[in-house]
């Protein structure tokens, strides 16, 4: 009897211990298939850059880049009602202490921040939310391995002089065009 008492034990302290707060991650999974969203994934491919030509600064940069998740609403006359409710499930998720801030412009109703997960020289996220009241939202998150705002920087400057493979981007050009 004691062997099941334990075992009852062991399993409720697991079921406590697994976290079910909303992140962004699942908020993603969740709203993938939704047919008011658009979901992409970017890879680093999308800057169709020559490494040769990069500075080893920039190359290290773009190392530390691994992937680009996007999850787009489109608001339409149907979905106002929704759109409200997803924006501030992902403002709620925001608030996390664990996404922190860097820049916040805009009001509330409509605008952008930009927020990172991890420590100021280690970061493996940054996270892009944008509104706007008559195209819907988007949040877009830049997943890495060790970056930092030098490489976030750099990574804009190569960005610049890159051949960005628009193809990619499609299914957003699409929603926001009004």
């Amino acid at each position: 009897m004691k062997v099941v008492y334990g075992i009852a034990l062991l399993f409720s302290l697991f079921l406590i211990s697994c976290k079910s707060e909303p992140t962004l991650q699942k908020y993603f999974v969740e709203n993938t298939e939704n047919k008011n969203f658009i979901a992409l994934d970017i890879s680093p491919s999308i800057l169709n850059v020559d490494k040769a030509k990069l500075s080893s600064a920039q190359n290290e940069a773009l190392q530390s880049f691994e992937k680009m998740n996007v999850l787009a609403f489109k608001l339409n006359g149907t979905n106002k009602a929704q759109f409200e409710t997803e924006r501030a499930k992902v403002n709620l998720i925001l608030k996390d202490k664990k996404y922190q801030q860097l820049m916040k412009v805009g009001s509330g109703k409509e605008g952008a921040s930009v927020s990172y997960v991890g420590s100021d020289e280690h970061i493996d996220e940054f996270v892009l939310f944008a509104n706007k009241k008559e195209n819907g939202f988007a949040v877009i998150r830049i997943l890495g391995k060790d970056m930092n705002p030098n490489n976030i920087m750099t990574i804009l400057t190569v960005l610049k002089e890159s051949k960005v493979d628009l193809k990619q981007l499609k299914p957003l050009q699409e929603m926001f065009k009004k």
